[in-house]
This record gives C-alpha cells, sequence and structure tokens, in this order.
C-alpha cells in the first residue's frame, strides 16, 4: 500500500456487508472495470482454464463472466463479505453458478496450485498488504496459470482527497490511499512470476453534486475505512466546506469530476525456474476517460 493511513480490514467487511443490498444499482464502475479486465483475455484464445478463482469477487458479476467464457469451467468466488457470497450464489445458470467461499485475500483457505486463472477486480485496494495478498493469489496458481488484477492507483478520488485537504487542513484522513503502478509491479516481480506488466488507465465520473458521489461511495462500501479516519458525524459545517472546495472544478457541462485511476496487472506462474522483468506499459497505453 502507498504512503497514508492503512485499511481496517474490519471496517472493510463491515461496509460491504451493509452496501450487499444495494450494490449492483450503484456499482457501474466496478462492473465496467471488470468488463475491461475480461476482455483482455480475449488476446488468449488458446488459453482454456478449467479452474478460475474470481478472488474479491463482490455480487459475483465476473465470475458469471468468466463461467459463460469458459463452459465447463470450475469457477470459484471469494469474498471477505458474506451478504456479497449471498448474492454471487444466485447469478447465472443454476448449473454454472460459482462456488462460493468466504475467505480473505491475504489468507486464501484454498490448496497451492489449485487454479489456472486467479482474476481479482478492484479488490485489492482493501487489503492492507500488498505483498502477502499477492503472495496468496500467486501460490493458489498451478504452473503455467495466469494472474490477472485491477486495483485502483493513487489518483483515484484525487479531487474529493484535496477538497477534504482544504476543508479541515489535511488533519485526518478521508479517502483510502492506493498502491501505484510501480508497486504493483514490483510486488509481482518479488514473487517470480513470469512476464509480469502493469499499466494504468484513467476513468473520469461525473456527478451532479458532492453528496451524489459520497452517496454512491458509501452504496458500494467503497466509504473511508482507513485507521486513521475521523471518528463520529461530519459536521454540516465540514462538508459544506468540501462541497466548496469541490465546486470549483466543476465543468463547462455543469458536473463535477471524480477521477479513478485503474491499474491493471498480469503474470504467469512459471513452468520453471527464473521469470521476465517486470514490463511497465507506455503511456497511453490505456483508454482514456
Amino acid at each position: 500500500m502507498s504512503g497514508g493511513a492503512r485499511v481496517d480490514k474490519r471496517l472493510a467487511r463491515r461496509a460491504f456487508e451493509r452496501a450487499a443490498a444495494g450494490y449492483d444499482a450503484a456499482a457501474f464502475l466496478q462492473r465496467e472495470v471488470g468488463e475491461r479486465l475480461a476482455e483482455r483475455l480475449d488476446l488468449l484464445r488458446d488459453f482454456r482454464p478449467r479452474r478460475i478463482l474470481d478472488a474479491g469477487c463482490g455480487t459475483g458479476a465476473l465470475a458469471e463472466r468468466l463461467a459463460r467464457r469458459y463452459r465447463g469451467a470450475r469457477v470459484v468466488a471469494l469474498d471477505i463479505a458474506p451478504a456479497m457470497l449471498a448474492r454471487a450464489r444466485r447469478r447465472g445458470p443454476w448449473l454454472r453458478r460459482p462456488a462460493c467461499v468466504c475467505g480473505d485475500i491475504e489468507a486464501l483457505p484454498l490448496a497451492s496450485r489449485s487454479f489456472d486463472l486467479v482474476v481479482s477486480s478492484l479488490a485489492l485496494q482493501w487489503c492492507p498488504d500488498l505483498d502477502r495478498a499477492l503472495a496468496e493469489l500467486a501460490r493458489v496458481l498451478a504452473p503455467g496459470g495466469l494472474l490477472l488484477l485491477s486495483t485502483f492507483g493513487p489518483d483515484t478520488l484525487r479531487e474529493l482527497r484535496a477538497a477534504w485537504a482544504e476543508a479541515d487542513g489535511a488533519r485526518h484522513t478521508h479517502v483510502n490511499a492506493f498502491a501505484d503502478l510501480h508497486e504493483v509491479g514490483d510486488a509481482l516481480l518479488r514473487l517470480g512470476l513470469a512476464d509480469p506488466v502493469t499499466d494504468a488507465e484513467w476513468i473520469t465520473v461525473r456527478y451532479g453534486t458532492v453528496r451524489g458521489l459520497m452517496r454512491d461511495l458509501k452504496a458500494i462500501g467503497a466509504h473511508n475505512v482507513t485507521e486513521g479516519r475521523p471518528r463520529g458525524l461530519t459536521g454540516r459545517g465540514r462538508l459544506a466546506a468540501v462541497e466548496r472546495a469541490y465546486e470549483r472544478l466543476r465543468g463547462a457541462d455543469g458536473k463535477l469530476p471524480a477521477t479513478f485511476e485503474v491499474v491493471y496487472g498480469h503474470a504467469w506462474a512459471p513452468r520453471a525456474a527464473g521469470a521476465a522483468g517486470v514490463r511497465v506499459a507506455p503511456p497511453g497505453a490505456g483508454r482514456g476517460p
């Protein structure tokens, strides 16, 4: 995790438990990133995994897509929040529904070398120890298996972070900290995975009001769950100060921008000893806002 307060995993689990019922209605960005991540598999036409893990599956949209794509494959959907898994269990045709496992990415309750494809989309940012989480994902990869991931980068919610800093003088942490592209790439390299590649893209979502953005973050369980977060309710005066600071960013379309930096990565479990160095895709390789 990059500099800043660490995620409090107990708070994160509680937040996702509470958000499960309304998650799908608000998780449009999560669905879009999951779709873009899955599209990267289009380049691997000869890759036919038989055992697939979706780590941090949420309500199971990506797991369902993978089950449709690789018919006959065994798909396991894992999440830390039982309420999310309850919804994942009901996705898709009965015969292709994933096997659901409640567990922590940093301590997977799964056998080593048991999956040909391990996918994790926008879940790793909730893991306090990135190296440990990636090591666990690598551990369950079979030789020659593929790890495919996305996570949020440090530019995520930069506008909201700056508005909070102006409103309270940066005395408190109000927005989660995120690992950058190079941290993810370095972590993959340390694991000895083969041909690790990382790249990033910036997606801008536009809102009518700051409170609309905050409502969406709360609805998906993605509000502030850092150890350094302020306790108690935020006063109206401070929220008004955040709104005033953010208001200066309103564009010609009458909307307020919310930036999300999405870091992508993939690497292979080597079939033999040795792995290539990490490669960072050149700027502009990902899709723009």
